[in-house]
C-alpha cells in the first residue's frame, strides 16, 4: 500500500507510515523514527529537515523488510542470518519490498565424498551453489523445504574406494555431492561430482574423473578431480582442483563470506568445500563444512567427508 497519489490527508501518510494523534508532519522528515531515509516518492523526496509539504508524500510507500523463521539465526547488524546444518524448513511471513528488502542471498553446500583406502585418493569437496554467482532468491512467503546432504563413507575394507557424498537442496537449487576418493591398487578410480571428482588411488593408472560445474544456474566455482593415481592425490576442491600423488594435497575451498558471511553456529569461517588429501591419514571432513575425507596413510584410517549446510542471509531492517 502506498499513500495515495490524490486527495493525500495526513491520515493517509499516518496509515503508511505510522504514529498517533495529535498528527504532526513534522513527525515524517525522512532519516526519522516513522519514515526511513531513501522511501521511494514519486513526487518527493522526502525531506530530512527544513520545508515539508503534504504534496512530497504522494505515492510514497514505506519499507518493508524479509521476515522468517527456520534454522538457527543469529543478528549482523541489519541482517538475518539462517544456518540449516539438518533438515528443515525456512518459512517466508513477509516477502518484503524493493524499499526494504525483497530478496535472500544463499549458499547451498552439498556434502563431500569419502576418501579411499591403502594409499587411498581424497574426497572431492560438496558442490556449491551460490547466489552472487548469477542468480537472485525472491522472498515469497510461503515455506522451503531444505535438506543437507550427508558426506560419504570412508570404507572399512583396504584398497576400495570411498563413496559419494548427498546433495543439497534449498530454495529451489541443488549442490551436488562431491565425488569419491579411488582407492588403492587401482580400486574404483575417482568419480566426477559437486565441486570435483575425488582423487586417484594408489597405483598409477587410476582414473581421474572431474566435474566441470553444477547443473544449477549461475553455479560457476568448481574445481577439477584430482590428479591420477600414483599413491593418493587429493580431490577438487570449491574453488581449485587437487593435487597429484603421491599424497596430493587436496583443492581449495570456496569463500562464500562476501555474500553470506560466516556461519556463526557452527562455528565456520566461512569456507566450504575443500578437497581431502591424498593418503592424508584419515582425516574427517568435518560436520557441515562440504570439505572432503582424506585418503588413508598406510592403511592408518579412511576419512569420511563433511556433510553439508544451507547458509541464507537477508536484509530484516
Amino acid at each position: 500500500m502506498s499513500v495515495p497519489s490524490t486527495n493525500t490527508k495526513l491520515s493517509g501518510i499516518q496509515t503508511e507510515f505510522g504514529g498517533s494523534n495529535p498528527i504532526s508532519l513534522s513527525e515524517y522528515y525522512s532519516g526519522g523514527p516513522l519514515v526511513p531515509s531513501g522511501v521511494p516518492a514519486p513526487n518527493g523526496p522526502i525531506p530530512s529537515s527544513g520545508t515539508i509539504t503534504m504534496g512530497d508524500f504522494r505515492g510514497a510507500t514505506n519499507a518493508s523488510f524479509v521476515a522468517a523463521s527456520g534454522g538457527a539465526v543469529t543478528t549482523s547488524g541489519d541482517f538475518k542470518i539462517h544456518v540449516f546444518t539438518g533438515n528443515g524448513t525456512f518459512s517466508v511471513s513477509n516477502g518484503g519490498n524493493a524499499a526494504g528488502s525483497n530478496s535472500v542471498d544463499a549458499a547451498i553446500v552439498a556434502g563431500a565424498g569419502g576418501a579411499g583406502s591403502f594409499y587411498g585418493g581424497g574426497g572431492g569437496g560438496g558442490g556449491i551453489v551460490l547466489d552472487s554467482d548469477g542468480y537472485v532468491v525472491s522472498a515469497s512467503p510461503g515455506s522451503y523445504p531444505i535438506v543437507i546432504g550427508g558426506g560419504g563413507n570412508g570404507p572399512n575394507n583396504d584398497s576400495t574406494p570411498g563413496t559419494s557424498g548427498s546433495n543439497s537442496t534449498g530454495l529451489g537449487y541443488t549442490g551436488l555431492g562431491g565425488g569419491q576418493g579411488g582407492g588403492g591398487g587401482g580400486g574404483g578410480g575417482a568419480e566426477a561430482g559437486g565441486c570435483g571428482g575425488g582423487g586417484g588411488g594408489g597405483q598409477p593408472g587410476s582414473t581421474n574423473a572431474t566435474q566441470p560445474g553444477q547443473s544449477s544456474p549461475g553455479a560457476t566455482n568448481f574445481g577439477n578431480g584430482g590428479g591420477p593415481g600414483n599413491n593418493g592425490s587429493g580431490g577438487g576442491g570449491g574453488n581449485a582442483a587437487g593435487s597429484s600423488g603421491p599424497g596430493g594435497g587436496g583443492g581449495a575451498g570456496k569463500d562464500v563470506s562476501p555474500t553470506v558471511g560466516p556461519a556463526p553456529v557452527i562455528p565456520n569461517s566461512g569456507v566450504y568445500s575443500r578437497g581431502g588429501n591424498g593418503q592424508g591419514g584419515g582425516v574427517i571432513g568435518g560436520a557441515n563444512t562440504g570439505n572432503g575425507g582424506y585418503g588413508d596413510n598406510f592403511g592408518s584410517g579412511r576419512g569420511a567427508g563433511g556433510s553439508g549446510v544451507v547458509v541464507i542471509k537477508y536484509k530484516f531492517q
